[in-house]
């Protein structure tokens, strides 16, 4: 007698599975997107029950409810690890200020920037940024991302960084998509504390983060096992290297999760830090060093690289994604939406650039963007690939190839979401 299932997917042209049951993939392995041609899913209480060829799947299960792909493709949710989608207000002014040749290091040093932001969040109650959030992750979701990390960082005071976990747990409440939250009050100094650095960070480490783990513990993140991370912005013009340990320790001695931010214009030695810490991820890697590389190759710590902070910066020099791969990291991508250098809700249009000015192949870039990113935020255990006792979180495509969605650029190839097991 069949098993019973609440939902068979079948048909599909090829489905993706991205399976890595050992950990995120690496070298070699970054290329096998674990491909099952005419292939179909028995989906459960929200998990994958089973995947497989159509005719096998259909032979062992039975459900009340099935989707025919139709000979669309099928691969995992995107997973975006490394994200500011909780601001307020927007910084077109400095997009304009950048064509006219100001580089954001100018514009952060003149009072803009992150500062910027800080300001119009801190005027914003949790209401707003709650309701502003959740338009950007729809948005994010209809372009296929159905688990995002989502960062603090732009309040900059126990209050403000507060209200902005306030805002995401406010709306992993009602939103489809999974959610992660990062503690990042460590992520520049504000106006009050200039010429008092050690001061904010005294605040940071001795007031910000023991709050932050308090509210966690009592979260519906803690009781449903995801994350909390602590994170850092390592770099000239923000927070040095000591001060960046400072940061992670003390997170680290509170069981929270590291991140760091690194090399993103100075190699400060935030690769070396992320990987001594053990490191669920260390983000950006623009100038990282080919013995820094190795290093990272060398631990678990995934390196997550952001190209559409370039893309909108217009630079031509973009993270060596393809030296982290040759040189056996764990690579992931993710958009680092924010309103300053990079307001981008597209994973897919993260893969196109990845795969033409970092030269990854279109199965690199999937596996980047579900397996690894999942890894990066840990949830790989869970999310990111299509196995069996996952979530049962899939993209149907509109087309029979899931190369299309690194190939395709402007649109979106992305036909149904399903999260959990429903469609949404």
């Amino acid at each position: 007698m069949p098993e019973t299932a609440d939902l068979i997917v079948h048909s599909a042209a090829q489905i993706a599975t991205c399976a890595s049951p050992d950990g995120p993939k690496r070298g070699a392995a970054m290329r096998d997107l674990g491909l099952i041609e005419d292939g179909a899913l028995a989906i459960r209480a929200g998990r994958i029950a089973a995947v497989g060829p159509t005719r096998d799947i259909r032979a062992r299960f039975s459900a009340p409810q099935a989707i025919d792909a139709r000979g669309r493709a099928i691969c995992p949710g995107l997973v975006d690890a490394h994200t500011h989608v909780v601001y307020a207000g927007d910084r077109i002014g400095e997009f304009e200020q950048r064509i006219a040749g100001a580089t954001y290091l100018e514009i952060m040093e003149a009072g803009g920037g992150i500062v910027s932001t800080m300001r119009a969040t801190r005027a914003a109650s949790i209401e707003a940024l709650a309701r502003d959030a959740a338009a950007r992750l729809d948005e994010m979701l209809r372009l296929g991302t159905t688990t995002v990390e989502i960062k603090t960082g732009y309040g900059l005071s126990v209050e403000a960084e507060m209200a902005m976990l306030g805002a995401i747990a406010q709306v992993a409440a009602t939103h489809p998509a999974t959610l992660v939250p990062t503690f990042l009050g460590a992520h520049a100094i504000p106006p009050e504390y200039r010429g008092r650095e050690d001061a904010y960070m005294t605040l940071v480490v001795d007031e910000m983060l023991p709050q932050a783990a308090a509210w966690y513990r009592d979260s519906t993140f803690a009781a449903d096992g995801v994350p909390l991370f602590a994170d850092v912005f390592c770099e000239r013009g923000a927070f040095t290297l000591d001060q960046s340990r400072r940061v992670l320790e003390a997170g680290r001695a509170l069981g929270l999760g590291l991140k760091i931010h690194a090399d993103e214009f100075t190699a400060l030695g935030g690769v070396g830090l992320a990987v001594e810490l053990g490191a669920a991820s260390v983000d950006h890697l623009d100038v990282t060093t080919p013995e820094d590389m190795a290093r990272l190759a060398a631990s678990d710590t995934v390196g997550v690289v952001l190209p559409a902070v370039n893309f909108h910066l217009g630079s031509h020099h973009y993270a060596d994604a393809r030296a982290l791969i040759d040189a056996g990291a764990a690579l992931a991508l993710a958009t680092d939406i924010n309103p300053g250098s990079a307001p981008c809700p597209s994973m897919p249009l993260v893969m196109a650039i990845a795969c033409r000015y970092q030269r990854l192949l279109p199965a690199e870039a999937l596996n980047a963007a579900t397996i690894n990113a999942a890894h990066a935020i840990g949830l790989g255990d869970r999310v990111g690939s299509l196995e069996a006792g996952k979530a049962a979180d899939l993209l149907i495509l509109n087309t029979a190839d899931v190369r299309h969605l690194a190939y395709q650029l402007g649109g979106n190839v992305v036909e149904r979401v399903i999260k959990n097991g429903a469609v949404v």
